[in-house]
């Protein structure tokens, strides 16, 4: 099976602007695509270190001394550079969101259109943490459940669907896939795929702290970056593209500005490109999942 097909390639590598010799990051390493692609750009004293907190990403570990791959959230950037004596790098590459792979293992419970009644409600990038998605439907209490599929998924009519499921939760937990997309569906508004998706999209963030984890890496990318060196990210959906898009614009992931005593705003990143680049329709034609794909591209201060 196929881990991930890499989006917009080319596009990651002039956006890095590597250096033969620098220091790089791929926070999202999956299947390696993007990682290879960098490796191909560095010459024998360059560096690439990938972080991946999925184990069944470790079955395309590249074998090259140049190359450390790291099985943790990306969130630990910070730790782990530390522990490996790496101080500032030149270049920070993220590819957001779930792999083509996890959605495609149903046993992964990632994605609503795997039939079976049996498929567990799972959805755990890293399969060692405790917490599951049927965790979260069962024992979240009402009011932070509808913020959770209100806030991560846009799903406006989270009340009714939190009801539902406080219903079914009185007689027996929701355990598989199956079970949670009866639920949905049966109060699904518009489009029902597409209601299906964002329910399904609020959950799994909620389940692996992705916005949170989003917020560190971005925090800590803008410190650990030399000078000129780039960061680089892929979102897929507009909670991550705003966090990026704010970081770019103001330095915080939140948007506030910060200025100095005198009342200078404090620049710390410079937009390489002024607006978010999309794939080409080709690209979109060979890889469908890239079609909501936004790069956005800055440059540390000097």
């Amino acid at each position: 099976m196929e881990y991930h097909v890499p989006a917009m390639v080319q596009e990651c590598l002039e956006g890095l602007h590597i250096q033969p010799d620098g220091i790089y990051v791929d926070a999202t390493f999956g299947g390696g695509g993007h990682s290879r692609a960098i490796l191909e750009k560095l010459g024998v004293n360059g560096r690439l270190i990938a972080f991946d907190q999925d184990e069944q990403a470790f079955q395309n570990r590249i074998a090259d001394r140049r190359f450390l791959l790291i099985h943790s959230n990306f969130r630990y950037l910070r730790r782990f550079l530390k522990y490996y004596g790496i101080g500032q790098i030149d270049g920070l590459l993220a590819d957001l969101g779930v792999s083509s792979y996890q959605l495609d293992m149903p046993g992964r419970g990632f994605a609503f259109r795997h039939t079976g009644p049996d498929l567990p409600l799972d959805m755990r990038m890293n399969q060692q943490q405790p917490r599951t998605a049927a965790d979260v439907i069962n024992r979240t209490d009402p009011a932070k459940l509808e913020k959770i599929l209100r806030g991560y998924g846009e799903v406006w009519n989270a009340h009714r669907l939190v009801e539902l499921i406080m219903q079914r939760r009185e007689r027996n937990p929701v355990t598989t896939v199956a079970q949670l997309e009866d639920l949905a569906r049966s109060v699904a508004v518009g489009p029902v795929n597409q209601y299906l998706a964002k329910v399904f999209q609020a959950i799994r963030i909620e389940v692996n702290e992705e916005m949170i984890s989003l917020r560190q890496l971005l925090t800590d990318a803008v410190e650990v970056l030399k000078p000129g060196g780039r960061l680089v990210i892929l979102s897929y959906h507009s909670l991550e593209d705003r966090m990026v898009k704010h970081l770019i614009q103001t330095g915080d992931v939140d948007g506030l500005v910060k200025k100095d005593p005198f009342g200078n705003k404090i620049i710390k990143l410079r937009a390489v490109s002024k607006k978010s680049i999309r794939p080409s329709e080709d690209e979109i034609k060979e890889n469908y999942r890239v079609r909501s794909a936004r790069l956005r591209i800055a440059e540390k201060s000097a």
